[in-house]
């Protein structure tokens, strides 16, 4: 987790090569409970920075998922269609959401804006 970066709403974010993966943190996956049903965007798609990209569904309520950076969709994790209980399994492995090509524009001051582990675990204590 050393390597992932947090929002205030609990997503994460970390650099895979030329792109960032996003996914949602643990704290979120507690709170949501046994995720049911999960919606993605296409591949091509493009996501702004705290904009919502798609949504989780769990027994207790239906979450929107809001995107760290800005960029474009070029994969999804489709394993999570049929198993969607990954997220709850493995939410920084493999219950990874999408993976984006960042906006070069943008990214460097998108990445600045977000919390490093230590400091989201800070945050979480506080709520």
């Amino acid at each position: 987790m050393e390597n992932q970066q947090f929002t205030e709403d609990h997503e994460w974010v970390c650099a895979d090569g030329d792109c960032f993966v996003i996914g949602i943190s643990k704290y979120a996956v507690d709170e949501l409970g046994e995720i049911v049903y999960v919606e993605l965007p296409e591949i091509g798609s493009l996501v702004t920075k705290g904009d919502e990209f798609g949504s989780v569904e769990s027994v207790k309520t239906v979450s929107g998922i809001y995107s760290p950076i800005s960029g474009t969709v070029v994969s999804v994790n489709a394993d999570l269609i049929n198993a969607p209980e990954q997220i709850n399994q493995s939410p920084y492995e493999d219950g990874w959401l999408i993976k984006v090509s960042p906006d070069p524009h943008t990214v460097a001051d998108d990445m600045q804006s977000l919390m490093s582990y230590d400091d989201y675990k800070r945050f979480i204590d506080t709520l």
